[in-house]
């Protein structure tokens, strides 16, 4: 199970995962509490509200839509260069894309889901491939993009860019 540090703490306990605070940096995080494979489903979601503009609680869906995610857990999960989960915006589900062991953070590529992003991220992640500084899909390179996965929303917008 989880070996959590002195400054983190256990606040809910999910199907599939553990929301836990870091104190000392008043962060929350996801953690896995069960194993995945790639390609397994970790859980489903719905829309709760929609947004015509981004914030940092939301995920985008359409040129003017952006979500909050139900159940409202998930929005505790970090961005990573090397994630291990994606949202898959069109079947509404949350994609295993790295094995997942119990214990292991929960880490989305932010740009997967958001063409310009309502603020810019010093990323800190500690990938040897971190792009240290993320913005959204659009400012992406044709070499960084081949390395990710992208919503259907996002790939349209490539293609219209081409």
């Amino acid at each position: 199970m989880l070996t959590l540090e002195k400054e983190n703490k256990v606040v809910s306990i999910h199907e599939f995962a553990d929301v836990v605070l870091n104190e000392t940096k008043n962060q929350y995080t996801l953690y896995a509490n069960k194993s995945f494979e790639i390609n397994e489903t970790l859980t489903f979601f719905t829309a709760g509200e929609v947004f015509t503009e981004p914030n940092p609680q939301t995920i985008q869906t359409g040129s003017h839509k952006h979500i909050t995610l139900v159940p409202r857990f998930l929005q505790y999960i970090r961005h990573s260069c090397e994630p291990n989960v994606f949202f898959n915006t069109t079947k509404m589900k949350l994609i295993c894309v790295k094995p997942i062991h119990i214990g292991d953070e929960l880490c989305v590529f932010y740009p997967s889901s958001e063409w310009k992003m309502s603020q810019l991220l010093i990323c800190n992640c500690g990938s040897p491939n971190c792009l240290e500084i993320i913005q959204g899909a659009a400012y992406l390179s044709q070499d960084e993009i081949s390395k990710y996965d992208f919503t259907d929303f996002i790939r349209q917008h490539f293609l219209s860019k081409k």
